[in-house]
């Protein structure tokens, strides 16, 4: 494995009867799979971008992405990706083991960025878009990005990143280059916007790129080698790089794609953010593994979505709950045709039992709710087709050994006791990027196998279905979006009127939780300070979704006799409230 940390994983998990009981969990839930799906598949050993080679060839004039009416066929797609990934190595100097930084929105230039790193033999570092440049920075630099592939429009994001020298290399995409000749009413502004020329010999242009000649062949990484280092938000003010493998990858495909009903007919309404391995893997990854057709949506709309559920004939669509909960709020969708769909399901959020009533009464269909994290490569629970459970994280996925540990001991707990979730498998990540201490603390050790602390309270009722209980780790949830409430308060202490912070979860009006502060200001002359203001500063050093939309102002934050700052009980006032 070419990176900086000696941590890997070796071997597979234990045979499903390692639990020592009469009947595994796991061996109880699998018994409501259809018959056909087989209980331990076979994972390939190629790098994840070959797929995308071979349907190339076996689907080369099928439509594999459809972006607001503009086609591209698999041949077509592959060229891009072959041309892009020779521009990498021959005129950028891209190196096997390289990280390259990869930031937008689903588009068809995302998917080619994508695939053309790896087929570079390098590592892509998928970030999200609405990240500033403070956010950027630390990205860049703990990766060691030399070259950064983004969207035009963040491009005054990274200029001033690239004029202090942290990476060598922009190369700006275009959305409107993949729009059709005439767009739609349908097309947002932000993507209609025309092609700019780039300042400096330092920025170029993925249509610059496209031009070059197709890449020779090269040696690729695959099996234990890195494929992709995706940054969860950080519980310690860092977000922290999670290394995936090509055979992490791998594993959460084949299990996807085995789980549900999947094949070259396929056609997936991409709405789940690309910079995100649930949407990376079951909307962008699977899909195209498999010949499938992708109908892309950069930012949710939807009324788009609607009208391309039933004008494009979509089968599968991945989403969040909230999403779900606005298509529902258009009218008159007792009329609209739900026909096509095989497949709705998702995470994030827990799904609320009214919302999904309504969407079976529509569609005929469960929302399939499930579990996972970035460091098991996406949802390793998934309830199974036909048997879904309410507000239910699922049964595991093939070859996962989840368990449930006592808080106090690490001992096992039995059936229907809660306790934090560990849990092996054929995904799990192979460490955090260059800490070794954040990774050794992420693992315990049971019979000898590593499995991974969750930081999630749950239990296991008697079939084998995993059920949440609450979050042991200090996690906000907004809208899906997790916000570490830690690397809130790092960004919030530079405001120079700022003396102290505590970052906790609040309730917005709509009872969705929210991120709350609470703060102490370092004199009365900052008494100016008020909530909006506050608010306001924040929006130009932080993502959208981790920025405090709750204010409180207070004399002293309780603290430990050590001087800790005791936000366990902020929190717990704040939910008597």
């Amino acid at each position: 494995m070419n990176n900086n940390n000696s941590f890997s994983v070796t071997g597979l998990p234990a045979p499903l009867s390692a639990h020592g009981q009469p009947e595994p969990v796991e061996a109880a839930a699998h018994r409501l799979l259809a018959r056909h799906v087989p209980r331990h598949p076979g994972l390939p050993a190629t790098a994840i971008q070959e797929a995308l080679e071979t349907n190339a060839k076996r689907f080369p004039h099928e439509i594999a992405i459809d972006f607001y009416g503009a086609t591209l066929s698999y041949r077509e797609l592959y060229e891009r990706v072959q041309r892009l990934a020779g521009y990498l190595v021959q005129n950028l100097g891209v190196r096997p083991g390289d990280r390259v930084l990869l930031d937008m929105q689903n588009s068809p230039a995302f998917i080619v960025a994508f695939y053309a790193i790896l087929r570079a033999d390098a590592v892509v570092v998928p970030v999200n878009p609405m990240n500033l440049e403070a956010e950027l920075r630390w990205l860049i630099e703990d990766s060691g990005a030399r070259v950064v592939l983004a969207a035009q429009d963040l491009e005054a994001a990274f200029s001033g990143l690239l004029l202090q020298g942290v990476f060598e290399h922009l190369v700006l995409a275009c959305y409107a280059d993949d729009l059709p000749a005439t767009a739609s009413e349908l097309v947002p502004a932000f993507l209609a916007e025309p092609a700019r020329q780039p300042a400096g010999a330092a920025t170029s242009t993925l249509g610059q790129a496209l031009r070059h000649p197709p890449l020779a062949s090269v040696a690729q990484r695959c099996g234990e080698d890195l494929a992709m280092l995706v940054y969860t938000s950080g519980t310690t003010g860092r977000p922290k790089g999670c290394m995936l493998s090509h055979r992490a990858v791998n594993a959460q495909l084949v299990a996807l794609m085995h789980w549900n009903h999947w094949s070259s007919e396929s056609v997936v309404l991409a709405t789940a953010p690309y910079f995100h391995v649930t949407g990376m893997c079951a909307s962008m990854l699977v899909p195209l593994a498999l010949g499938a057709s992708i109908v892309l949506l950069p930012r949710w709309d939807r009324e788009v979505a609607l009208d391309w559920i039933e004008t494009r004939g979509v089968t599968h669509w991945t989403s969040i709950p909230t999403m779900i909960v606005d298509l529902l709020g258009v009218e008159g969708l007792d009329r609209r045709n739900f026909s096509s769909l095989q497949m709705m399901g998702g995470g994030g959020t827990a799904m609320p039992a009214a919302v999904a009533e309504r969407l079976h009464q529509l569609t005929g269909l469960h929302y399939q709710e499930g579990w996972g994290m970035t460091e098991v490569c996406g949802a390793i629970h998934l309830n199974p087709p036909g048997c879904p459970k309410p507000q239910c994280l699922g049964i595991p996925l093939f070859d996962v050994d989840t368990r449930v540990l006592c808080l106090e001991s690490d001992a096992e707990q039995p059936l229907g006791r809660q306790g934090e979730i560990v849990t092996r498998c054929p995904s799990l990540f192979s460490g955090y990027w260059n800490n070794p201490e954040a990774t050794a603390e992420s693992l315990v050790e049971i019979q000898g196998r590593q499995f991974l602390r969750t930081g999630d309270i749950g239990y296991f009722d008697e079939q084998g279905y995993l059920f949440m209980a609450e979050r042991l780790k200090r996690m906000i949830n907004v809208n899906g979006y997790k916000v570490w409430p830690s690397e809130v308060e790092s960004l919030l202490y530079h405001h120079p009127d700022i003396q102290e912070a505590c970052v906790i979860a609040g309730r917005a009006a709509d009872g969705r939780e929210a991120v709350k502060a609470v703060v102490v200001l370092r004199s009365a002359t900052s008494e100016a300070l008020d909530a909006e203001s506050l608010m306001n500063w924040s929006r130009q050093q932080m993502a959208a979704y981790k920025i405090p939309r709750l204010v409180e102002f207070v004399d002293a934050l309780p603290k430990s006799a050590t001087g800790k700052i005791q936000w366990r009980e902020l929190q717990n006032l704040e939910n008597q409230r």
